[in-house]
């Protein structure tokens, strides 16, 4: 085996361990891909790891994802970007399938299955407000940007359709890219050269499947169109994803419950890896009906569609980016489409608590998980397990 082969094959293994060490989020994931890939791998240098961040974080998809793709692409070209996209979300997505698959099997021996799920499903939302907090408070830094969130909080909680979102980012970004003249000025190179292979990759799966959806009216098919349209424009971390894929799944189409949505969403916040994870989870309980090998099919077509779109945008832009970052329109459009995004995250913290019974018990563990993740250090798996085994206790013992 050549030096490069084995340079290629350890970097691999080192996404393993990521994938499945990294509890905890972008930011602790960040953190163990300075020590362990910059620090003592020297895979990339410590410059380029940030840079590479604020490009995956500009882009629309899962930005961990893209952004470990973006390094394997940087140290061994597509083909080894490709290979670390699938080692990085495997160990995820075949837990978020098992997960789907127990909740289901759960729920048809007993009505009363997800009383296990009790109090993790008020947990969620603690999450998700814990999250939303802390990117509103990256995120928004002009009065500018307030408005627009607020705004956007309100048409996502009047108008939670999937189709009102785009809209939404595509204003956003317009109304404050007109403000490019307080970015800083540089020396914007004149002679861009873009190479347009994957950009073209990206639009001709997304059109093709819309198009074999509509004639076919082919589940599977609808399914990955479902996953790809939203991974094509997610802005913001999987959190922001989580309005998008309840108002598809459970407002509109019906696919699962709110109570299987918040259980799963709680799920996914106790296993390492990819948030993005959570579409494994619905993918897999959309195609139920189809029985095992639904579960598996709709998992796996849930994953391709959310993944795919990132991975392709990161690798056309990738390529160019050095020249891109300098216009200052681009830069200033983040401003609309970072403060669209954190409207949706109130909207959805809202309306996730909607179908909840707004009682004493949600309301305090929906508040003592926001506490347990603001004023201390015990990790997200450790709270969710504990919901858990709070809520097993009660189904056996007090219920």
């Amino acid at each position: 085996m050549s030096i490069r082969a084995v340079r290629y094959v350890v970097f691999l293994k080192d996404t393993l361990t990521l994938s499945l060490t990294s509890f905890g989020g972008p930011q602790v994931l960040l953190a163990m891909m300075l020590e362990r890939m910059v620090k003592k791998r020297g895979y990339i240098q410590e410059e380029e790891l940030w840079e590479l961040n604020a490009l995956c974080s500009m882009l629309p998809g899962p930005s961990s994802t893209q952004l470990i793709s973006a390094i394997g692409f940087r140290v061994g070209g597509p083909r080894l970007a490709y290979l670390t996209l699938l080692v990085w979300i495997l160990p995820a997505t075949i837990a978020m399938i098992l997960a789907a698959i127990l909740i289901h099997f759960l729920q048809e021996n007993s009505p009363k299955a997800l009383q296990f799920a009790k109090f993790i499903q008020p947990m969620a939302i603690g999450f998700l407000i814990f999250a939303a907090q802390k990117t509103i408070t990256k995120m928004i830094k002009t009065p500018e940007a307030i408005v627009l969130m607020l705004l956007s909080a309100f048409v996502s909680f009047f108008y939670s359709s999937p189709y009102i979102f785009p809209v939404m980012l595509l204003l956003g970004g317009l109304s404050t890219s007109i403000k490019y003249k307080n970015q800083p000025k540089v020396e914007e190179d004149k002679s861009l050269q873009i190479k347009w292979n994957n950009f073209y990759l990206w639009g001709g799966v997304l059109i093709l499947a819309a198009v074999a959806g509509a004639i076919t009216k082919s589940q599977p098919i609808l399914l990955f169109e479902n996953f790809y349209r939203n991974g094509s424009l997610i802005f913001g971390g999987g959190q922001v994803l989580i309005p998008y894929l309840y108002a598809e799944f459970v407002d509109l189409k019906q696919f699962l419950s709110s109570e299987e949505f918040l259980t799963g969403y709680a799920l996914s916040q106790g296993i390492p890896g990819p948030t993005f994870s959570i579409s494994s989870y619905i993918g897999a309980l959309s195609m139920r009906e189809f029985g095992l090998l639904g579960f598996v099919m709709g998992g796996l077509i849930a994953t391709a569609g959310i993944f795919l779109p990132g991975i392709f945008l990161i690798f056309f832009v990738i390529r160019f980016w050095d020249q891109l970052k300098l216009y200052r329109p681009i830069r200033a459009a983040l401003e609309g489409i970072n403060a669209v995004s954190c409207g949706m995250l109130i909207a959805a913290a809202y309306l996730l608590f909607e179908p909840l019974e707004p009682n004493f018990v949600h309301i305090f563990f929906i508040l003592g998980t926001y506490s347990l993740l603001q004023f201390t250090k015990i990790s997200s798996p450790i709270i969710v397990v504990g919901g858990v085994l709070l809520g097993i206790l009660f189904q056996n013992f007090l219920a």
